[in-house]
């Protein structure tokens, strides 16, 4: 039986304690590094023609150092990014302006947690416990989309970030459906389904509002204005600028690279903001015959880097958040590890017996 480690605050809140409880262990996996890797010359081919090939690496496949590290820091930060987006929206369950609108609300934040459990899921299939990742963000080891550092200070926030958070994030994600590691491909299939309604879900909001009173009007166009350039930086830096996109790339992992993503994301939305009858906040935005895209703006690239080093708005209160309700569910997890030991041992008992 392996160990995990709980993360818990010191009586003064501001450093970082390891107590250990049970756990189930993580199996090795190949990695083609260590003594057990005395020739990978033909394992290095055989992953290579799979990539050729445009087929699915599999959890016991062989399979790189770098590509399984790559993976697992992606569908991490991916997983992350799920949980951590349950709270600026968790946040208006209460104040949603009617029961229809909580219920939906609702279901929406229970969706996110679903994608993160499936995330977490696959990123294990790498061979790094759940228990791990998490600590890794609860100690800052990790990041997360930056756009989850952004407070939704109205209801029209809500309709914003469905509309072009989802929105990003639908663009992004479906080619991740092909992505050449098979659970997480597999995980985004489903994940893309439920991403779908939710950007609708936040389209009907903003929409209702956009042809409503003139208040709520100018609430659903501050609430894209306030949203618009983070949803673009969702995508990540430009390509110049972006360490891991053409290593991503050239494995599969990812199908387009970022500025290309942006660029989809973009012609995308410039209609349905006509249709909402609101204005994207961006003058540059225009479109180009020769091209066959719209020009869009500079992104302000420097807040961009200083909400990922964690000086956005909302970074401290987000973690701060998070690691409450680690340590105050941790009874939760204790009791599953209890019962779980208990199962074992009536499981070994009952061999016994035999």
């Amino acid at each position: 039986m392996g160990a995990t480690r709980r993360l818990a605050r010191d009586p003064k809140g501001d450093a970082m304690t390891q107590n250990p409880t049970p756990l189930r262990a993580v199996p090795d996996l190949p990695d083609g590094t260590g003594a057990d890797a005395a020739d990978t010359s033909a394992e290095q081919a055989h992953f290579d023609q799979l990539i050729s090939d445009d087929s699915r690496i599999e959890p016991r496949d062989w399979m790189p150092a770098a590509y399984r590290k790559t993976l697992t820091r992606q569908i991490s930060q991916h997983a992350h990014s799920e949980i951590i987006g349950m709270q600026p929206e968790g946040n208006w369950i209460s104040r949603a302006p009617s029961l229809k609108r909580k219920s939906i609300l609702i279901a929406k934040v229970q969706d996110e947690a679903g994608h993160g459990l499936y995330l977490y899921s696959a990123a294990e299939t790498l061979g790094t416990h759940r228990d791990e990742l998490n600590e890794q963000l609860l100690t800052g080891k990790a990041k997360y989309s930056s756009i989850f550092n952004y407070p939704a200070v109205s209801w029209a926030d809500v309709g914003a970030i469905g509309w072009l958070v989802d929105g990003a994030a639908i663009c992004n994600q479906v080619p991740l459906c092909r992505c050449s590691y098979g659970p997480y491909g597999r995980a985004m299939v489903r994940v893309c389904k439920e991403e779908s309604f939710h950007q609708r879900q936040g389209w009907e909001i903003l929409y209702s509002l956009s042809h409503g009173t003139p208040e709520q009007k100018q609430m659903a166009q501050e609430a894209v204005d306030r949203f618009y350039g983070p949803a673009l930086q969702m995508f990540g830096p430009p390509d110049a600028d972006s360490p891991h996109s053409q290593q991503s790339m050239d494995w599969k992992i990812k199908r387009f690279s970022n500025d290309e993503l942006r660029q989809r994301f973009v012609d995308m939305i410039v209609p349905q903001a006509q249709a909402l009858g609101l204005t994207l906040p961006d003058p540059d935005l225009k479109w180009n015959e020769e091209r066959g895209h719209y020009d869009y703006g500079d992104l302000d690239w420097a807040e961009f880097k200083a909400v990922v080093a964690g000086n956005g708005p909302c970074n401290d209160q987000r973690m701060r958040h998070r690691i409450k309700a680690h340590e105050d569910g941790a009874w939760v997890r204790e009791a599953a590890a209890a019962y779980e030991q208990k199962v074992t041992d009536r499981t070994s008992a009952a061999v016994k017996h035999v």
